[in-house]
């Protein structure tokens, strides 16, 4: 008796045109393009999400400069003298001072100062 495929090759069709919906023209509809669009969308997305976390503490980076600099402080020197002074705060929770809470980080930066 011969075998089809057709369930499970359905299947895996069904799943990468299912990824591919929103897609352009024939990249949406047709398998042999959808995977190759598919794919490419994936390792995009790999490479994007690791980009993403360098793109962040990029930007906090400034924020936390540019805040220091207004204290007269340097970013690198803030930095040595948070760690010297044992202070746990990231980056992302001083950039978020810098911007939302400036009397907070005034002391932050005093802190470092010592």
């Amino acid at each position: 008796m011969r075998v089809k495929r057709g369930f499970k090759a359905r299947r895996r069709r069904n799943r990468i045109l299912k990824h591919a919906k929103g897609f352009r023209g024939r990249r949406k509809n047709t398998f042999r393009r959808a995977v190759e669009a598919v794919r490419r969308a994936w390792s995009q997305s790999t490479r994007d999400r690791k980009a993403r976390k360098r793109d962040f503490r990029r930007l906090w980076i400034v924020r936390i400069n540019a805040a220091a600099r207004q204290h007269g402080m340097s970013y690198s020197r803030l930095i040595d003298g948070l760690h010297k002074a044992g202070c746990q705060l990231d980056r992302k929770v001083l950039a978020d001072l810098a911007v939302f809470d400036p009397k907070a980080f005034a002391a932050v930066v005093e802190v470092a100062r010592r």
